[in-house]
């Protein structure tokens, strides 16, 4: 073999390599933006072990129950990874398969009938009754599928909300859609009473997590491609109006729920990424991170931090672990006096007391 034709398919394969890294279609469109400079952690937001003492429940049973739902009897649902939903006893046993479903299920939230709402994707917004029953409630608004239906939360009148992240990408494309950061998210109603489904807010970044105040009177809803949280007024004189509850977050939030004495527990799945905020003013550079092999991609870092805001949106309540016993929390529901922990990873369900 000659130097000569060696010389020649290198060549010719860094011109390949160089042609796809820089021309190969990729599924995104991105757009520019500059976040805004990280928090400092320090104040409200000072590192702290509170979350390293997490009791491991359900351990075991599977990966990635991205909620936790509860039930006035206190057992608790998981929603698997492969699509099963089970029922666990108040203490994580006696698990007991409900549904195994044809998407990935997210957020759940159980309504005062004792029904299990579930976000699936890709797939809608779903009802599973407390005899295992599925149906599918709404699939889509104006003609457009529901790809990444993520959250939900219930009112006191049985007006079901919830969140599309995004009508263009799944919930196993989670990375395009934050690295694209177009606003193809959408905040909807459901109303068991008519069927129907209306739009409440659209051009979302990723909205995740969604939780109705106690008083009925707004609703947060998490933006997760904004690093904030934002409120959307129920009623009273700014009805219909939506303004900013807290943003600038120092993680990615995800989501976001009620809990007692007017606190809403807000989750934050990873801490935020220098690196990746250098590359969101320049939307080519994108498209060429994303045309690397998956296991290069961004994904979430390893950290446990879980917020309770007020209804001003201060910080009253910062449980932290840097060294993440329980990790890439994507959810916090209180129950009679304890957290009770969501992940995208972990094999088990956390429970902490509630500070």
């Amino acid at each position: 073999m000659s130097w000569r034709f060696v010389r020649r398919v290198v060549n010719a394969a860094l011109v390949f390599s160089i042609l796809y890294f820089f021309l190969w279609p990729v599924s995104i469109d991105p757009q520019a933006w500059t976040p805004p400079k990280a928090p400092d952690l320090v104040g409200v937001y000072e590192p702290n072990s509170a979350l390293a003492a997490v009791e491991r429940l359900a351990q075991g049973v599977g990966v990635g129950s991205e909620d936790v739902a509860i039930d006035l009897g206190g057992r608790i649902y998981a929603g698997y990874e492969d699509g099963r939903i089970v029922q666990f006893q108040p203490d994580g046993v006696e698990p007991q398969v409900m549904a195994e479903l044809d998407g990935r299920p997210l957020g759940m939230h159980v309504d005062g009938l004792g029904n299990l709402l579930v976000c699936v994707s890709p797939g809608g917004l779903y009802q599973i009754s407390s005899f295992g029953q599925v149906t599918v409630l709404s699939r889509q608004f104006g003609g457009v599928p529901f790809r990444l239906a993520n959250d939900v939360d219930v009112g006191a009148d049985g007006t079901v909300y919830f969140t599309d992240s995004s009508f263009a990408f799944t919930v196993d494309q989670s990375v395009d859609s934050l690295m694209e950061h177009r606003a193809r998210g959408r905040l909807l109603a459901y109303d068991p009473a008519t069927g129907e489904t209306r739009l409440l807010l659209h051009q979302l970044r990723h909205p995740n997590g969604v939780a109705v105040s106690p008083g009925q009177n707004f609703l947060l809803v998490v933006e997760m491609g904004e690093l904030r949280v934002r409120r959307l007024w129920l009623g009273g004189p700014r009805e219909g109006e939506s303004d900013t509850l807290i943003d600038n977050l120092p993680g990615f939030p995800d989501g976001i729920s009620t809990g007692a004495e007017g606190i809403f527990w807000l989750t934050l799945v990873s801490p935020r990424k220098p690196l990746l905020e250098a590359l969101m003013p320049w939307p080519f550079l994108r498209k060429v991170v994303m045309r690397l092999p998956e296991s290069l991609l961004p994904a979430p870092g390893n950290y446990g931090f879980v917020l309770g805001l007020n209804a001003e949106g201060e910080v009253v309540h910062n449980l932290q672990d840097p060294a993440a016993a329980f990790t890439q929390i994507s959810s916090a529901q209180e129950h009679e006096g304890m957290l009770y922990l969501g992940s995208l990873v972990e094999d088990s369900i956390g429970r902490l007391p509630v500070p």
